[in-house]
């Protein structure tokens, strides 16, 4: 069997989990960002993750990863070492990050941040400008001009944001997330006024925030959406020119083949 690669996207709220056989990532998951528990208890969760794939954990030959939980990324280092015996390569530490930081302090970015970013550029590598719009625990959007990150935004996250709500508001339904219209409408009960409220708000601010961040940037400027949300906001937000759900394990993929083949 070809060999196998791990790759950690460490979040605040998630760490999603891929898995590449060959030259394709064949497989993703999704584990909250726990790092209160052991790492024999994610060392056995990552067996079980293989035996669902169907890849030898023998076959696996290097874990790679970008993290903003410090417990985590070290949970993870020593899960990987103990149940799968190797080393965890962590961006930008192990693998550095071939774009142009120009952040005033560089080290304050965080690592999915310039992760995501550089996935953006690889996938897109003629496109004069990129803004990659990344729906986590907070929204954010990161601006690429030619080969440089030139910065971004920080804005509230959708899942946070309306937990936020539900738990300040004791008689408000919970907000589903789901809509079916393409514009939005009065609300005739609590639940779609929430609903129409949050997508068709989301939408707006995203919208709104691309078009004026592309206004100072070489154009013509690709807007990529990726986290869990990017999928149903593309639905009906019209700033998007492609949705890669996986890009910053993507972003990981491509360190990873460009250290190995350096």
């Amino acid at each position: 069997m070809a060999s196998g690669v791990l790759y950690f996207d460490i979040g605040n709220t998630n760490t999603k989990i891929g898995v590449s056989v060959g030259d394709a990532l064949v497989a993703s998951y999704v584990l909250p960002s726990d790092d209160r528990q052991t790492a024999d208890q994610f060392g056995l969760t990552l067996l079980e993750l293989l035996r669902h794939t169907r890849v030898e954990p023998a076959c696996v030959t290097a874990c790679v990863a970008s993290s903003v939980v410090p417990g985590m990324g070290l949970l993870i280092r020593r899960a990987c070492e103990r149940f799968l015996g190797v080393r965890t390569l962590f961006a930008p530490e192990d693998l550095p990050i071939p774009l142009e930081n120009r952040y005033a302090l560089p080290h304050e970015v965080g690592a999915d941040r310039l992760v995501g970013a550089y996935a953006a550029r690889r996938i897109f590598p003629s496109a004069a400008s990129i803004i990659s719009v990344d729906f986590g625990t907070a929204t954010t959007f990161d601006c690429v001009e030619g080969n440089a990150y030139l910065g971004g935004l920080i804005c509230p996250g959708v899942q946070s944001s309306a937990s936020a709500l539900a738990s300040n508001t004791a008689k408000l339904p919970r907000i589903s997330l789901e809509v079916k219209d393409k514009s939005p409408a009065p609300g005739r009960s609590t639940a779609t006024s929430l609903n129409h409220g949050f997508v068709f708000g989301f939408a707006a601010m995203t919208e709104g925030l691309a078009a004026r961040l592309a206004q100072g940037m070489q154009g013509p400027v690709t807007v990529v959406g990726t986290g869990g949300f990017a999928a149903a906001l593309a639905e009906v937000a019209d700033c998007f020119h492609a949705v890669h759900p996986d890009l910053l394990l993507e972003g990981l993929r491509f360190l990873y083949r460009d250290h190995v083949s350096g």
